[in-house]
């Protein structure tokens, strides 16, 4: 009978001091590490394979822009899913956004406003924008309010979508290629406000390492030991002083990586400190229990969708700056990236898990892969066929690891 009473838990000494902790928050940040090493690892490899050409300042340049489009629909997918969604509408949404911005811009603003490119531009911006909310508005509607799966109205978006795509086109190429406009998504930041960039980062990054120290604190919390803290805000830090060191070397931070950067900041600040975010994650962690709590399921969805619309706007208006036209394959695959992209960063096709910062090096593995591949002289088919493997591989270890955890 004694020894139906012994305790089979990790001893005191190793669940109670530093090794414990810090092998505890190990676990927790699994996924998160093990991305950050799966980068490291594909960007290494393919860097040998070029001969170092993979990882040169031009091409770790183009590599961070081509990430931004789709990662900007990731930045929303993450909620969507988390609330036990999905939006197959992403990637027509921004193309369709980005024919319209071309088609109004070389029939009508260049005309209204000519020699007046900032005004072209800023209504440029207005015009992406408004649709992509208007549409986000219409579409979180019907799946909020007239509870229509969010599965069935997204699907049948994409086609709606491709339909107008071609009509506003008539099968023609618009061009977009303003130069105002045009600097949105091609133009670069002076090397010396780069660093101006970096260094503020690195001070808000220990300013908020010590600042969650101090809230944890007041509320009690576990505390980290802070050798760990200033550990990983260090390795954090040297990330963007490296990251400024090389895109320096080309031409400077590219203009639509800040603005990524900015809009990835907000809508995690929204995701993890926003009673707002913390209802998303309630709703699809357990949303019989989260109506239970009183929370207003019908409009957090319809909030979501709202948001992922307007961000379908800022990559459509990026997309349209970007290749400078506006063409009847603008979008093509694009929601299919943003998936794979927030599956990859860690967000649970069951919901109630996920972030903004798994999704954007999610999206950086994608463009890696497809960058890395493009430059060994891969053909097209078994690209498709690796990316395929890698994503069905995360899904697996991401089940593993919550089977581990539980």
């Amino acid at each position: 009978m004694s020894s139906l009473s012994t305790p089979t838990s990790t001893p005191p000494s190793v669940a109670k001091g530093p090794l414990g902790t810090i092998t505890k928050l190990l676990r927790a940040n699994l996924q998160t590490y093990a991305l950050i090493f799966a980068t490291v690892i594909i960007w290494l490899y393919f860097s040998y394979q070029t001969n170092g050409s993979f990882l040169s300042p031009q091409n770790f340049s183009n590599l961070f822009r081509q990430m931004v489009i789709t990662a900007f629909l990731s930045v929303g997918m993450v909620l969507v899913i988390v609330t036990g969604n999905i939006d197959l509408s992403v990637g027509k949404l921004a193309g369709f956004v980005s024919v319209v911005v071309a088609f109004v811009q070389a029939n009508f603003l260049t005309t209204a406003f000519p020699d007046q490119p900032i005004i072209v531009a800023a209504l440029s911006v207005a015009v992406g924008l408004a649709i992509g909310f208007l549409y986000g508005v219409i579409q979180g509607y019907i799946i909020a309010y007239l509870r229509v799966t969010a599965f069935i109205v997204t699907l049948g978006s994409m086609w709606l979508l491709n339909g107008l795509i071609l009509l506003v086109t008539g099968g023609r190429t618009i061009p977009a290629n303003q130069p105002m406009f045009a600097q949105i998504a091609q133009g670069y930041l002076p090397n010396e406000v780069g660093w101006i960039i970096a260094f503020g980062t690195v001070i808000l990054l220990f300013y908020g390492m010590f600042n969650s120290r101090q809230r944890k604190r007041r509320y009690n919390f576990e505390l980290p030991p802070m050798s760990l803290d200033i550990a990983k805000t260090l390795l954090f830090s040297v990330l963007v002083l490296i990251y400024v060191h090389l895109v320096n070397q080309y031409k400077g931070i590219q203009a639509p990586v800040l603005l990524l950067a900015l809009v990835a900041l907000a809508v995690s600040y929204v995701s993890t400190n926003t009673r707002f975010g913390r209802y998303a994650y309630a709703i699809g962690g357990n949303r019989q229990a989260a109506q239970f709590s009183g929370v207003n399921i019908k409009r957090n969805i319809f909030t979501i969708f709202v948001m992922m619309g307007t961000l379908c706007g800022v990559s459509g208006v990026t997309l349209a700056s970007y290749v400078g036209y506006g063409t009847i394959s603008a979008g093509d695959g694009y929601e299919l990236d943003a998936i794979a992209a927030c599956i990859l960063g860690g967000t649970s096709t069951l919901g109630g898990v996920g972030t903004v910062f798994g999704a954007m090096v999610g999206s950086l593995i994608m463009v890696s892969l497809t960058n890395g591949l493009q430059m060994t002289n891969t053909p097209a088919a078994f690209q498709y066929v690796l990316k395929g493997i890698v994503l069905v591989i995360a899904v697996y270890a991401d089940i593993r690891i919550k089977r581990s955890s539980t």
